[in-house]
């Protein structure tokens, strides 16, 4: 009976796990074209236009009589082989970029989203304008205002297409906020299983956690310090984990950004490697299509 016990917790534990790639597999290569405003912060993918966009984070300057406070940062937009097409500037401080299916918008959500660094123009979320060619017009319109729900100013908040819904990293924490889209308010709180990670909150990604929109392996996060991809359910309950190639190199700002879940894959921005750095895009599903 023993013996029998044992098998079922094995097989149990198999199928468990069994979906998580033991070894993330590399799918595209973004080597970046022009030099990030500041730092590159997350990518986005629109399936029927077939490019990519990323996203520079910066603060606007203060304005004065000639110069207004409007954010200098870029948005890059690619191909989906990974070529260059153009950069735009939108004038926000982007934190994370991201294409919502239920509504067909490119859409940004700002630095400070909830207003705890104090209230900021162009600060909330955004949707992005776009041409039929998907090139991006410059121009904006206004999805939501800031929002306290968020939590932390930096927080990069990925979105759930599936269920309509925001999930907000914490800093230094195991905390991830749950947002509803629609109406704006906080539904609830994950608190990660680090422990059973065997990692500590420092060796993840501060801001960042993506959506994956896939069943039981509902979240993924950076763990910088052991170049791995850690996954966790919808309830926080740690799944599995993904590990990065040994010879990429990872350095202490992809803890704040150089992130990204987009088109199924999992992105990471490799400074050292090219002259303005380049972003990998990482398969750490076989559930992923």
């Amino acid at each position: 009976m023993k013996i029998i016990i044992t098998l079922f917790f094995l097989i149990f534990n198999y199928c468990i796990y069994a979906e998580v790639i033991p070894e993330a597999q590399s799918e595209i290569k973004i080597t970046l074209a022009k030099k990030p405003t500041t730092r590159p912060m997350t990518v986005a993918f629109i399936p029927g236009q077939k490019k990519y966009y990323i996203a520079d984070g910066g603060l606007a300057p203060l304005g004065s009589e000639t110069e207004a406070p409007i954010s200098k940062s870029l948005i890059h937009t690619y191909d989906q082989s990974g070529k260059y097409l153009s950069s735009t500037q939108a004038g926000f401080d982007n934190r994370s970029i991201f294409y919502n299916e239920l509504t067909y918008q490119l859409t940004t959500i700002t630095y400070n989203i909830s207003s705890e660094a104090g209230f900021a123009p162009n600060t909330g979320i955004f949707s992005l304008d776009l041409d039929p060619q998907g090139n991006l017009k410059g121009t904006s319109k206004e999805v939501s205002n800031f929002n306290p729900a968020f939590g932390d100013s930096a927080t990069m908040p990925s979105f759930d297409s599936k269920t309509n819904r925001y999930f907000a990293k914490q800093k230094r924490s195991d905390k991830v906020i749950i947002i509803d889209a629609s109406e704006g308010n906080k539904l609830g709180e994950i608190h990660l299983d680090l422990k059973s990670a065997s990692v500590a909150f420092d060796d993840l990604s501060d801001n960042f956690i993506a959506s994956t929109g896939i069943d039981g392996e509902e979240l993924a996060i950076l763990d910088v310090d052991h170049k791995a991809i850690l996954i966790f359910n919808a309830k926080g309950g740690y799944v599995g984990k993904s590990a990065l190639p040994k010879d990429i190199k990872l350095r202490a700002q992809n803890h704040y950004n150089g992130l990204g879940y987009t088109n199924n894959l999992f992105f990471i921005f490799n400074e050292s490697e090219g002259e303005f750095g380049t972003y990998y895009g990482f398969k750490i599903s076989s559930k992923s299509k």
